[in-house]
């Protein structure tokens, strides 16, 4: 084999990972011959893809379709809910964060570690988790109205009063925290682990072709959401309950992320677990992925619960991957000064609470149709060409060029046009490759590792930003365009780190395509 011992994604075991073993989608439901015939010959023009990818792809679409709908449904409704609370509680929603993720992420890893459970199925799971909780906010915020005179009311009360604190009763206060937090933890729970089993399905190669086109499924629904919200923003809190569809809806089509079973595909292993007879390879992959001090499979040292924990010691004795974490930690630490000021000046000029839900919905809906037009037409062109290094590259560049912008030009305009340009590059060209950093790692990694970097890494990043934004907003006056430009050694610090990412992704990809038997 090349001499590099590796983990078959499918075996000849049947439903290795919850998957039918005759691979594609299930045959209880079977789709009309010419109805397929067509969605695959709409897909194959979009993109370049095989036969045997097309069902996974459709499913991996879909799934975020559902997942961002489900969350741009009631992303309007936690931002009016935390600015009723006061901008001054911002900082701490999101130290609060960090705390709950720091509890779920282990929690997260451990349902994917248990063996008595398939893959897919702990993903389903996961997905029907949160549509059931979404049930659960919607009774408890309808019961605020039962806490206070007026939610509308009160709300209004609030943009007079940046602290807002005093304006509501406790259930009223304690529904709308943790109502913000849930959100949150939603939106990376779902999308990690729908991500990780992306990865694990695909490879590098087929992931430079294919990430864009399942990043749009995930942009089209963030523009579908926007607009239900926006369109729909008078329903309040019954948003809730669309949302909660939604997500059901996400944990169906998850059902279909597999590999085919007819089409053989090899992972990079965990260094460490066999030794490996080619030991120059297996040298030079161990030093830039782990360390070869211990196996990586760890789960057969530790038992029972110590499993849910495992993520971090992947994180702490691989390099790699601690790079990844300095990456997206950066990474959120510069998107988190972008969304404080775009909070505070909508907070600052509109005062209705639907007013700024018909906003906040606007604002994504508009950045959601030029995402959605360069992941299907720029995404898989730019990563098969240009590579995973100057996509991960474009965002601390443009990110830098904002903060001078912004600073020099402290407009709402200039923020609107600002935010568009941001996202766009993280949405069409970063983000993809920052999911390609994934396809070179050993599956333990892909489950385990990244949700923990995905979440905690993402969450640790924002409460950082929220400290740091605060004490600059206050020591400036209140003047945002001085609180950018400290912001500018960090996009340099995360240029850097992501340039130096990419040719370790870049030479680890080429060994793995080298180790692979011809």
């Amino acid at each position: 084999m090349g001499g590099v011992t590796r983990q078959r994604r499918v075996n000849s075991n049947p439903d290795p990972h919850g998957c039918r073993p005759e691979g594609r989608m299930s045959t209880s439901t079977p789709t009309p011959h010419w109805l397929r015939a067509r969605a695959e010959a709409a897909v194959a023009s979009m993109v370049v893809v095989r036969s045997h990818e097309i069902a996974p792809l459709m499913s991996a679409a879909s799934t975020f379709f559902f997942i961002l709908s489900a969350y741009f449904v009631v992303l309007p409704l936690r931002d009016e809910g935390a600015i009723s609370l006061g901008l001054g509680a911002l900082p701490g929603l999101f130290l609060g964060s960090l705390l709950l993720t720091v509890l779920a992420a282990p929690v997260a890893s451990l349902v994917f570690s248990l063996p008595s459970i398939p893959k897919t199925k702990a993903l389903v799971l996961i997905h029907r988790f949160f549509s059931v909780s979404l049930l659960v906010f919607f009774l408890l915020w309808f019961a605020t109205k039962h806490g206070s005179a007026s939610i509308s009311q009160s709300t209004e009360d609030s943009s007079d009063k940046p602290a807002g604190w005093g304006n509501h009763s406790w259930f009223y206060i304690v529904v709308r925290i943790s109502f913000f937090l849930w959100v949150a933890l939603l939106n990376l729970i779902t999308i990690s682990s729908t991500w990780a089993r992306v990865i694990d399905v695909m490879d590098s190669e087929s992931g430079s072709r294919l990430f864009g086109f399942i990043g749009a499924g995930a942009t089209l629904g963030q523009l579908v959401g926007s607009l239900f919200a926006a369109s729909l923003a008078w329903m309040g809190p019954f948003l809730l309950l669309l949302s909660s569809i939604l997500m059901e809806l996400a944990a169906l089509s998850s059902k279909g992320i597999c590999t085919d079973a007819n089409h053989d595909s090899t992972e990079l292993p965990s260094i460490g677990t066999e030794q490996s007879p080619n030991t120059e390879l297996g040298d030079e992959i161990s030093s830039l992925v782990t360390s070869p001090i211990t196996p990586s499979n760890s789960q057969k040292t530790k038992p029972g619960i110590l499993v849910m924990f495992e993520g971090f010691w992947l994180i702490i004795r691989s390099p790699y991957l601690i790079y990844i974490s300095l990456f997206l930690w950066m990474s959120a630490v510069v998107s988190s000064f972008f969304y404080f000021q775009k909070v505070t000046i909508v907070a600052t000029t509109i005062s209705s609470p639907a007013a700024r839900r018909r906003t906040f919905a606007l604002i994504n809906s508009f950045i959601a149709v030029f995402i959605l037009a360069g992941q299907l037409t720029l995404t898989g062109h730019i990563l098969t060409i240009a590579g995973v290094t100057v996509a991960i590259c474009a965002s601390p560049l443009i990110a830098a060029s904002n903060m001078v912008a912004l600073a020099v030009w402290p407009t709402w305009v200039a923020v609107a046009v600002t935010e568009t340009i941001r996202k766009v590059t993280a949405y069409v060209v970063t983000r993809p490759g920052r999911e390609l950093l994934f396809t070179v790692v050993s599956q333990d990694e892909k489950y385990k590792a990244k949700v923990c970097i995905d979440v905690i890494v993402q969450r640790l990043g924002d409460a950082t930003a929220a400290g740091i934004y605060r004490f600059l907003f206050s020591s400036f006056e209140k003047k945002t365009s001085m609180v950018n430009l400290y912001g500018l050694p960090l996009c340099f610090l995360w240029l850097l780190t992501a340039f130096h990412l990419g040719r370790l992704q870049t030479n680890l990809a080429k060994l793995q395509a080298a180790s692979q038997p011809s």
